[in-house]
């Protein structure tokens, strides 16, 4: 049964308690890198064949099953997948960003370009369940920013086959290529290339402590999204909410993993109360209900504050993932919240809203990391180069500036490069 904890009368470390996931793989997984950059693809098939039980015989997954999956799922799947990459198309595209250029010095040009890396990779989990949102969110980013390639890596199923899902959103998407390869093999293709897989410069999408230990490890070879941990969700509640929509809210968190966390904050003892029995009503219901329920007793907590504007400060104390502001005027709060990685809005905005259609990006920081890390983006995918240009008579009217700040510190190299070339001609 979920915690209930009043604020103020339980020690702040269990207030603000984070899972700790304790897993020790990074010895198994530098392994794993190692013997995939030395082995190419050889490497691939026998991991694929030991971790997935499937025996490949290539690794790229081809047209014709790409147009097998995109007959083999139903059509209102695609009609629903099609909206989705809609509202998320529009959301991000008003995310690029521009290139500038600065002239009004006599002179003097400054300005920065905006360059799209040229390949991403995209990682999609497999196993237990199958994530085609992770692909529309993930993939679309990387198009509207203008990545010449981009790539996936998921595990196949035994039959040495990708689920259909993930193939027709990856179509839906506009992937280049596919790859059946899971883990931290599939982390180590991307970082390194093999014959088949293309090196890439950056990797993104969600995995587990294997496939998240293997991008830290692969880290400065190229660059990473976020290392992703356990799912979290955070709701603020007033007084007069629904409790039922609250548990379901609060489960639709805590049926993704064991270690998910799933908190309530707010101002009603009454409501913590409901809410608690409304969880016990709704877990045996669930499919997933052994994961969920080790979710909300291991993890799960209700806190009950003062008032909501101290349910909102613990909330900015976590920095949740995911939070919902489930009051009656959620823009009257909106400005208080400063860390959380995605908001929804009201009483009528589960968090299932954003996973699947609304349009803002589901990749989001977890652990805490919202302080200072942000959603899954279109800059994601960019880089930003910058230029500068002056005439000889505008390095003129700076250069003794540039040179005295050079002299300062310590670098006479630096002044003469400057100087130099203001100096009459022998």
């Amino acid at each position: 049964m979920i915690r209930i904890m009043k604020y103020g009368e339980v020690p702040n470390s269990e207030i603000f308690a984070r899972v700790e996931p304790k897993t020790d793989v990074a010895a198994i997984v530098s392994g794993i890198l190692g013997d995939v950059r030395e082995n190419g693809d050889r490497a691939l098939f026998a991991y694929t064949e030991k971790f997935d039980g499937a025996k490949l015989e290539t690794l790229a997954v081809s047209e014709a099953e790409i147009k097998e999956a995109l007959s083999l799922v139903e059509p209102r799947f695609l009609d629903v997948l099609k909206r989705a990459a809609e509202n998320i198309r529009r959301f991000h595209s008003r995310q690029v960003r521009n290139s500038f250029i600065l002239n009004d010095t006599p002179g003097v040009v400054i300005g920065q370009k905006i360059i799209p890396v040229d390949r991403a990779g995209l990682y999609v989990p497999g196993g237990t369940a199958a994530y085609p949102s992770t692909v529309l969110m993930d993939a679309i980013p990387a198009k509207i920013a203008g990545v010449k390639e981009v790539v996936i890596t998921t595990p196949p199923g035994k039959d040495g086959k990708v689920n259909p899902v993930i193939l027709a959103a990856a179509y839906t998407a506009g992937v280049d290529r596919i790859f059946k390869v899971g883990g931290a093999q599939a982390i180590a293709a991307l970082a390194y290339g093999t014959e088949t897989v293309p090196k890439v410069d950056k990797i993104v999408g969600p995995g587990n402590a294997f496939v998240a230990e293997a991008k830290k490890q692969v880290y400065g070879e190229v660059s990473i999204d976020m290392i992703a941990g356990p799912s979290e969700i955070l709701i603020v509640a007033d007084a007069d909410s629904d409790p039922r929509y609250l548990a379901a809210d609060l489960l639709s968190q805590a049926e993704h993993d064991k270690l998910a966390s799933a908190v309530l904050v707010t101002d009603s003892m009454s409501l913590a109360l409901d809410v608690q029995a409304a969880l016990e009503v709704q877990i045996p219901q669930l499919e997933r209900s052994r994961i969920a329920r080790a979710s909300i007793d291991n993890n799960g907590k209700i806190i009950v504050a003062d008032t909501l504007f101290a349910a909102i400060e613990i909330a900015n104390e976590i920095a949740p993932e995911h939070l919902e502001l489930h009051v009656d005027a959620p823009f009257d709060y909106l400005d208080a919240i400063r860390h959380a990685g995605s908001i929804f809005m009201g009483k009528n905005c589960p968090e299932a809203l954003g996973d699947y259609f609304a349009g803002p990006n589901h990749t989001l920081p977890t652990g805490g990391t919202a302080r200072f890390s942000s959603p899954l983006s279109v800059d994601d995918f960019i880089k930003k180069t910058q230029y500068t240009y002056y005439t000889r008579d505008a390095l003129k009217e700076v250069a003794d500036d540039v040179a005295y700040f050079a002299r300062l510190e310590g670098l006479t190299g630096h002044a003469k490069s400057a100087v130099i070339r203001t100096e009459e001609d022998v």
